[in-house]
C-alpha cells in the first residue's frame, strides 16, 4: 500500500428530533389554482435535523487521535435544539440557513457543512367550531401523513472565511398514491420474455419522492415568502395532476407532473422524481358491473422510474 494516503472524511450529529411550538407563522404565500394552501400557523413544527461537518483539519482525530479540532457532536445537538427557539424563521429552509451560518460563525475550525431537516409530519385535527361545522384545532395535532417534507443546505467559507451557501434542495419523500382508473400501459416491447398483458385502463399505485431547487435561493429564504414554494402546494399539484391526467405509463405521468410544476412555479430551476410502480395484480371482476374488481398486492419486486427536468437556457 502506498505511504501517501488519501482521505475523504466527515462527521456530525444525525436525526436530532426537534419539536418547536408557536413558531413564526408562514404567511404571504402566493395562491395557486391546484391548492387551497395559503399559509400555516406553525403552532407545532416537528423536524429531524442532521448536521454533517466536512474538512481536512480534523483529520488528526482519525490518524493520531488528536481531537483538538473536533467539535463534539453532543455540542452540535445542543445547538440544533436551542437554535430552533432563537431562529426567527417560518420555514425549515430558513432555520437551516440560520443554523448553518451560526455554526460556521461559532466554530472557525468547521470548513464546510451539510444540513438536513426532515419533517416530522403533524397536521391539525378537525374539531367542532361551535357553529355547526369543523375547523382545524389550534392545539391538537395528529401524525396522520406518510409523506415527509425535506430540505438540505450546504455551506462553505469564502476567501475571507465567511459562510457561503453552496447548494440547496427541497423535496417530499414517501408519497404514496393509488388511482383506481384512468391510467394505462400499452404498446411496450413484446417478445418471448413478456407475460404482462397490455392494460388500457388499470389501477396505478405509485411510491414517489420529488425534489426541487430554486434558480435563486433568495426566493426560498425571503422573509415575505412571496416566491416561496410550499411543500403543501407541491403535494396538491402532484395529486391534482395524477387525478386528472390519463397517463400511458409512470414515465408519462412524472413528466407531466414535472412540466406542470415548472410552469406553475417559474422560480424553480429544476425538479426530479424517483418513482416506484406498486400497481396491484387483478384477481376477479364482477359479472354484472365491470367496475367492481378485486386486486391484490403485486410481486414484491417493483419497477423504478427516474426523471430530472431543468429549465433550458433563456
Amino acid at each position: 500500500m502506498s505511504s501517501e494516503q488519501r482521505y475523504q472524511i466527515s462527521y456530525g450529529k444525525l436525526q436530532v428530533p426537534v419539536y418547536r411550538t408557536f413558531a413564526q407563522p408562514l404567511e404571504g404565500v402566493a395562491p395557486i389554482p391546484e391548492s387551497a394552501f395559503s399559509g400555516r400557523g406553525n403552532q407545532l413544527v416537528g423536524m429531524e435535523v442532521d448536521v454533517e461537518v466536512f474538512g481536512d483539519n480534523f483529520l488528526p482525530a482519525y490518524t493520531v487521535g488528536d481531537n483538538s479540532m473536533v467539535v463534539a457532536t453532543d455540542s452540535m445537538k445542543n445547538i440544533i435544539l436551542h437554535h430552533a427557539l432563537d431562529a426567527p424563521c417560518a420555514t425549515p429552509a430558513g432555520y437551516l440557513d440560520s443554523l448553518g451560518r451560526y455554526l460556521l460563525a461559532t466554530y472557525p475550525q468547521m470548513q464546510a457543512l451539510r444540513l438536513t431537516a426532515r419533517e416530522l409530519p403533524f397536521d391539525a385535527v378537525p374539531v367542532p367550531d361551535g357553529a355547526g361545522g369543523f375547523a382545524p384545532s389550534a392545539v391538537l395535532f395528529g401524525n396522520t401523513r406518510g409523506d415527509t417534507a425535506i430540505a438540505t443546505f450546504s455551506f462553505a467559507r469564502d476567501a475571507a472565511g465567511q459562510p457561503v451557501p453552496t447548494g440547496h434542495e427541497c423535496g417530499i419523500t414517501g408519497i404514496r398514491l393509488l388511482k383506481v382508473t384512468g391510467s394505462a400501459f400499452t404498446r411496450f416491447v413484446r417478445d418471448a420474455n413478456t407475460t404482462l398483458p397490455e392494460r388500457g385502463d388499470r389501477p396505478l399505485y405509485i411510491f414517489m419522492d420529488v425534489n426541487w431547487t430554486y434558480a435563486d435561493a433568495a426566493d426560498l429564504l425571503a422573509a415575505d415568502h412571496a416566491r416561496y414554494v410550499p411543500t403543501e402546494q407541491v403535494r396538491d399539484l402532484l395529486q391534482v395532476t395524477f387525478a386528472g391526467f390519463v397517463s400511458e405509463s409512470i414515465q408519462h405521468l412524472v413528466h407531466e407532473m414535472g412540466m406542470r410544476l415548472l410552469a406553475r412555479f417559474p422560480q424553480l430551476a429544476g425538479v426530479s422524481f424517483s418513482a416506484q410502480n406498486h400497481t396491484p395484480d387483478p384477481i376477479a371482476v364482477s359479472e354484472t358491473n365491470p367496475q367492481e374488481k378485486v386486486y391484490s398486492s403485486a410481486f414484491p419486486a417493483y419497477g423504478h422510474i427516474a426523471l430530472t427536468l431543468r429549465r433550458g437556457e433563456e
